[in-house]
């Protein structure tokens, strides 16, 4: 076996990255293809499976170190990943060199998911293992996306797979290896085709809001709803938000589609009886724009919502750029009486400056943070701590995630004040919210 390769190719037939030897990743598409192909027209025929890695913050290394010593790590990974291959991959295996520090890896043989995952987790330590420089020893960061083909998969939505779920991992501090799964899984169409599909949708009203109810703890009465969007594309069926924002990032489209998200939002919530609440996400690409406040309140003057009735959800992920420009934007929304809620709280590092310095109303606790309350005690009083922290800040406990009454009823007990979740009502139609809401 070539160990540059994993297969049978002779150097003169195939092209090689000139820095490290590798094949070119084109090289390692011509042989996906003609694996899928086989794959398809038999079942006996072996499975097809591949790791995208990619190295976490690798132009820093350039910049600090300069691009002949970032080139030279960029050999030593290329030498580590071939010689792991040649001793722990069984199976017809091949490497390729992708743009950057980006690397792929794919097998064609019988490998259970577990041990496809064991060997991600192992590369990734052979990648990590520190490296000798003559400016000094580097340390790497790599992450590993890695999958096992679908049924009659194309080889372009595979590997769109693999790079959506990298640029995820990318921006993980600690998690290093995820599977390409669930939402990302959008076959039948390419990454560009459905970049242009999206920006079709948006001018065609497509996207539709659906809205997740929330209760009061105290009463059980319906107090709100969360804004979500959903995408129903004709040949994939329903692309939710996660998929839904990832192809608008990559088409460069997030900001018109958060805008018309919220519009479509608030002239659907300005239906409602005028004592429930909207929610609205706002992503990283809202907040680093100077113009987001002006735009937004620009939008509730145009739905005739009121605007002391709408929280803005912010995630700590969307905080992570220039805060004080999120800080500008936030204070402008609060000052127009508009509630700020730190989303998905606990599910991450928190850090609590953020409730310190940015007019945050309300903390919606992850439900990481409450599906284990009622079984282990330190979880408990893990929660507890929380809610102390919010009542003593003034601040609004929301919980997510509930799904049975037990939790229900104990989250009341300790002074949160709203839930959502299944146990109250699964997300629904705007038909179907406003029917609740009235009714």
């Amino acid at each position: 076996m070539d160990g540059q390769m994993g297969g049978h190719d002779s150097a003169d037939d195939i092209s090689r990255d000139p820095l490290t030897g590798l094949p070119v990743m084109e090289e390692v598409r011509s042989s996906l293809r003609t694996w899928l192909k086989d794959a398809a027209s038999s079942q006996s025929a072996p499975q097809v499976h591949a790791a995208l890695i990619g190295l976490r913050r690798f132009d820093t290394v350039n910049l600090a170190y300069g691009e002949s010593t970032g080139d030279g790590a960029l050999v030593e990974v290329a030498r580590r990943l071939n010689r792991f291959c040649e001793d722990e991959i069984d199976g017809e295996w091949k490497l390729a060199r992708g743009g950057g520090g980006h690397f792929l890896v794919i097998l064609r043989g019988n490998c259970s998911r577990e041990r496809w995952q064991w060997l991600a987790e192992e590369l990734a330590d052979a990648i990590a293992h520190p490296i000798n420089a003559s400016e000094g020893v580097l340390r790497l960061s790599p992450r590993v996306a890695l999958l096992r083909a679908l049924s009659s998969e194309r080889v372009d939505t595979m590997l769109d797979r693999l790079s959506i779920t990298l640029a995820e991992l990318q921006r993980e501090q600690n998690r290093r290896v995820q599977w390409a799964d669930g939402e990302r899984a959008l076959l039948g169409r390419s990454g560009a085709e459905l970049e242009a599909d999206l920006l079709r949708a948006i001018d065609r009203d497509e996207i539709e809001i659906w809205f997740q109810p929330q209760y009061s703890l105290n009463g059980g009465i319906l107090v709100g709803a969360e804004a979500l969007a959903r995408w129903q594309h004709r040949d994939l069926g329903q692309v939710g938000a996660s998929a839904l924002f990832t192809i608008a990032e990559r088409a460069d489209h997030v900001t018109p589609l958060s805008r018309h998200i919220a519009m479509r939002a608030l002239e659907l919530a300005s239906q409602w009886p005028s004592h429930l609440r909207l929610s609205l996400n706002v992503t990283p690409s809202d907040l680093a724009d100077s113009r987001f406040a002006t735009q937004m309140l620009s939008i509730v003057r145009q739905t005739a919502f009121l605007p002391q009735k709408l929280t803005i959800e912010v995630t700590e992920h969307a905080l992570l750029g220039d805060l004080s420009t999120a800080q500008e934007s936030l204070e402008q929304l609060a000052e127009a009486k508009i509630e700020i809620a730190c989303d998905d709280f606990g599910a991450g590092f928190c850090n609590f400056r953020y409730l310190k310095v940015l007019p945050i109303g309300a903390i919606k606790l992850d439900r990481s943070m409450v599906e284990g309350v009622t079984t282990d005690t330190r979880d408990l009083e893990v929660m507890r701590a929380i809610i102390a922290l919010g009542k003593a800040l003034s601040m609004k406990l929301i919980a997510e995630g509930v799904e049975t009454e037990e939790l229900r009823d104990l989250l009341a007990a300790e002074g949160c004040d709203v839930y959502q979740g299944y146990f109250g009502d699964q997300p629904m139609s705007a038909a179907e919210f406003l029917t609740l809401a009235k009714g």
